[in-house]
């Protein structure tokens, strides 16, 4: 992925400054939002009316569109099949506000819809092209030199109809902490959509989001940092440090990946309800075991340049291998949209734990628009509901996790060394395995290697569940050897290879052998031969 160091700001920004929006009160969000569907596609329409009806969307707010069943379209053709139809629509529900200006030129001065859900058959992405339009100037560089896009990106500026194709649009939402109807520009849209390798992944994407919601979103996150030493590089890994101390202080278990490898296949990622990680071409690592599947209403996000070019192949890139393999929840890029101009993924973590809806932690983390990118899931989805609505209705075998994030929540401003003392009594009191786990990986974040292998020795003894024990193992071995005790993680790594040869993740606990032999006995290098 190609990197830059600074936003490229389009000069005269159509849509900065635009009159206060109405306010919407106690209006439900599916009022605000609008479900457009391919009426060459049979099984488009279906997945809208599923939509709406789960999410009490009216009948009217779907609307069918006559366009290509391709991924891809001509800029012409997006124009005619796509945008225009849907702005036809618009001005005719009123759903705008319009205002003629000196020119006689209509503006969107208000808007009572915010959401659009894009439902599996409609084109995904806009081609390049070397057309000019009128209005558009192009040019050189890394940014103006581009004027293919995704289709939910341009949509997202709907009302803005003579914006430059060139280049992008500087995002007004980007780092907003305000919901959308609050937001005091009437003309952005947040456009997701519901798509991806067959109709009955994008069922199960919107009837698991609303039972995330209803029942908790409970697991552990897997974030895998790149240390990529590029110039411009790091800043991805400063998100995947954000995230992490993130979920630290709202008691979500993290394991962190700090390698420059990715998660290496066979690593028991179980019980995995929040992803996020950079940068491989495509999917690897646990994600290709055959029994892999996130928890109910995940969320997971790879970073890399094409991690959407197609949502149609299960195993293709990233973002349709995720959602394929069980994630409510996705975002990518159609093209190559340059580091900076991705989704920002700790901000979009941060947003959706504190209670927005994945279109707009998606929005608010997204520099531009016009651009690449691309939000996979339901708009309205919120993963972390239950948190803020309903506290108690967390199942019986999610109290750990919930009992966690209880206590972070409550302790997480007290100084570290009292905040661990207390965690360490808690969740040794209750045999809390995901916290001891977790307590103990940021101990090993610390160089305290001591504390961190007792408590994963704890926690192996509460786990119950074979990966969540070999993953334990995995972690205390490798802080023994950390801790230069090689004899120690050899003598656990035995015990267990003995018990389990044919585990997919022996290969991971052989490798954690030989580091321990070499240390114990290490090679000698052969003569060169002018000795």
């Amino acid at each position: 992925m190609a990197r830059i160091t600074r936003l490229l700001i389009i000069a005269g920004c159509v849509v900065v400054g635009a009159p206060e929006l109405t306010c919407f009160g106690d209006v439900p969000l599916s009022q605000l939002t609008v479900v457009a569907y391919n009426k060459a596609e049979p099984i488009s329409l279906a997945l809208a009316k599923v939509y709406a009806q789960q999410r009490g969307i009216p009948a009217d707010h779907l609307v069918g569109l006559d366009c290509s069943i391709e991924d891809d379209v001509s800029r012409d053709d997006f124009e005619a099949t796509i945008a225009q139809p849907l702005r036809d629509e618009f001005k005719k529900k009123n759903w705008w506000t319009l205002h003629a200006d000196a020119e006689g030129k209509e503006r969107v001065t208000g808007s009572t819809i915010r959401f659009v859900a894009i439902i599996k058959g409609v084109p995904l992405k806009i081609r390049p092209t070397a057309q000019t339009y009128p209005g558009d100037e192009g040019g050189s560089g890394p940014i103006n030199a581009h004027n293919e896009a995704s289709v939910d990106s341009e949509l997202s500026l709907l009302a803005f109809n003579h914006h430059p194709i060139s280049g992008l649009i500087p995002n007004p939402y980007f780092q907003s902490f305000r919901a959308i109807h609050e937001f005091p520009n009437p003309g952005i849209l947040l456009v997701c959509r519901l798509d991806g390798p067959t109709p009955e992944i994008v069922r199960r994407m919107i009837t698991d989001s609303i039972a995330a919601e209803k029942y908790g979103l409970w697991g552990r996150a897997y974030v895998d940092s790149s240390h990529r030493s590029a110039p411009g590089a790091e800043i991805g890994d400063k998100w995947m440090t954000d995230i992490a101390d993130q979920l630290h202080k709202v008691g979500i278990p993290v394991v962190l990946e700090d390698t420059p490898a990715v998660f290496p296949d066979g690593f028991p990622m179980n019980d995995c309800a929040l992803y996020y990680g950079w940068y491989a071409g495509g999917i690897t690592g646990p994600f290709n075991q055959p029994d892999f599947r996130f928890v109910q209403g995940a969320v997971a996000a790879h970073i890399h340049s094409f991690s959407a070019s197609t949502l149609r192949d299960a195993n293709s890139g990233w973002t349709a291998p995720l959602i394929a393999r069980g994630a409510a929840a996705s975002v990518g890029n159609v093209y190559e949209p340059y580091l900076q101009l991705t989704s920002q993924l700790n901000i979009l973590n941060d947003r959706l734990l504190h209670g927005f809806t994945l279109a707009e932690s998606a929005y608010m983390s997204l520099q531009g628009l016009s651009w690449m990118s691309v939000v996979v899931g339901d708009p309205l989805y919120r993963p972390y509901a239950s948190w803020f609505e309903g506290e108690g209705r967390a199942s019986r075998a999610a109290q750990q996790w919930k009992a966690y994030h209880d206590f972070a929540v409550k302790n997480s401003s007290r100084p570290v060394a009292e905040y661990r003392a207390l965690a360490r009594q808690m969740a040794i009191r209750t045999k809390n395995g995901p916290m001891l786990e977790d307590l103990a990986l940021m101990e090993v974040a610390a160089g305290n290697f001591g504390p961190a292998t007792s408590f994963l020795q704890l926690a192996r003894a509460s786990y119950t569940k074979r990966d969540d024990i070999l993953r334990a193992v995995i972690e205390q071995s490798d802080a023994f050897i950390k801790d230069k005790k090689p004899r120690s993680a050899l003598e656990l790594i035995r015990s267990v290879v003995r018990i389990i040869p044919d585990s997919p993740a022996s290969a991971l606990l052989k490798k954690l052998e030989q580091q321990a032999l070499e240390m114990i006995s290490p090679r000698t290098p052969a003569p060169s031969p002018s000795s």
